[in-house]
């Protein structure tokens, strides 16, 4: 038995996949941030987990063609954002799970999104 699957559709699975995974990790750093104590003038990372929570809900928040590479961007610069997180927790000889997992998720569903579109 052989199941042939829509192209379109399966884009528009990953996208709808992608802006999910955008408002978890937008709201999910946001609500670290006050979890966490984070909300400090002197945390070097407040500035850019913000940029990052607006970057993934603007992106999340977009339709049509360019809601796919907005995503990427999006999921990209937040799997960056959060692996600096991660290495500055190893810098301190602590393990940040909550930053590994979502750089992790960021990078996975930004390739989903990527071989999506191929």
């Amino acid at each position: 038995m052989t199941t042939t699957s829509n192209p379109a559709s399966r884009v528009r699975t990953t996208t709808t996949v992608g802006r999910v995974a955008a408002v978890v990790l937008s709201l999910g750093t946001f609500g670290f941030l006050f979890v966490s104590d984070a909300w400090r003038a002197d945390n070097p990372f407040l500035v850019p987990d913000l940029v990052l929570c607006a970057v993934l809900l603007g992106a999340a928040s977009l339709r049509g063609r360019v809601a796919a590479p907005a995503l990427i961007l999006a999921l990209g610069l937040a799997a960056g954002v959060l692996i600096t997180s991660v290495s500055a927790y190893a810098v301190d000889g602590r393990l940040g799970v909550a930053s590994l997992l979502g750089a992790l998720t960021a990078a996975a569903v930004a390739i989903a999104l990527v071989r999506g579109r191929l």
